[in-house]
């Protein structure tokens, strides 16, 4: 895809985040809204997937460490026809498959299921020393908030991850300065985050995670580094693409009622309109 419809495709992603949060009446759209642009871009662009066979042994893996932003892998996964669209409707409904976190046993195209923040790296880590021990030469993707990487575990992840130079693990962070408590230097700042990662022995890049030529030249680059795992410390804005939720932690984790629904999608159709534009 090219520079214009990855946009417009990551624009499409973020009215299905709203649509299944103003459905579910609860969920956490900040976190998923900022993220969009960097999912839409691994399973549009990078991940070597196939929404026939979700199980393929040589795909390549997503890890949701931050699970609480289901609704941005859930709108991708439709997307891409995992499931229909329909789904995205009934989230976090009991008895239906996608609930509040992702669940790999109940959603096709889900490889790990997510809940306690910090687990999900170390799940990824696992996967991408599976890997190398066994000769296989698929990639593991896994995308943390920059809030948990207050949790101690993701460290201990990143060191052994580090130690065995394991080359086909890419982290990403999504770096949107908030958290459900308020900016993440105010609750427990984890800056310098690059220079953290530079000392598990990481390869890091520091990048814009809403544009898509820095996103594409970082994965590209992530792709030649060898003998080293890669980190990509990707600033974003929280609420992106939504007026009144951006950079608001209080959208950290409430859904959107009727009135401010109907302000969101205008929003989102401001900005489709004007890709179309292009």
């Amino acid at each position: 895809m090219n520079k214009l419809e990855l946009q417009k495709s990551a624009n499409q992603l973020r009215k299905h985040i709203v649509t299944s949060l103003h459905a579910a009446k609860c969920g956490h759209p900040g976190g998923s809204l900022s993220a969009a642009d960097l999912v839409t871009y691994l399973y549009y662009e990078q991940m070597r997937i196939d929404p026939a066979d979700p199980d393929k042994a040589d795909r390549d893996r997503f890890v949701l460490s931050k699970g609480h932003v289901a609704p941005a892998l859930y709108g991708v996964l439709a997307m891409k026809g995992y499931f229909p669209e329909e789904e995205l409707l009934k989230l976090r409904k009991t008895g239906e498959m996608l609930q509040g976190h992702p669940d790999m046993k109940g959603t096709p195209g889900v490889d790990m299921s997510a809940g306690s923040l910090g687990q999900g790296i170390s799940v990824a880590v696992g996967m991408a020393l599976s890997a190398k021990l066994s000769g296989e030469d698929y990639r593991v993707y896994t995308l943390l908030g920059d809030g948990e990487i207050q949790e101690g575990q993701v460290w201990e992840a990143a060191m052994f991850a580090g130690h065995r130079k394991l080359d086909n693990l890419v982290v990403i962070v999504d770096n949107n300065d908030l958290q459900i408590d308020g900016s993440v230097a105010d609750v427990c700042s984890p800056y310098p985050i690059a220079d953290k990662f530079r000392a598990f022995n990481f390869h890091v890049l520091t990048i814009d995670g809403h544009d898509f030529d820095a996103i594409d030249a970082a994965f590209r680059e992530a792709e030649q580094t060898k003998g080293m795992p890669t980190a990509i410390i990707a600033r974003t804005v929280k609420g992106k693409g939504v007026s009144f939720m951006e950079n608001q932690a209080s959208w950290h984790g409430a859904a959107p009622n009727d009135e401010q629904y109907a302000v969101a999608m205008a929003d989102l159709e401001k900005v489709g309109e004007a890709l179309c534009q292009k």
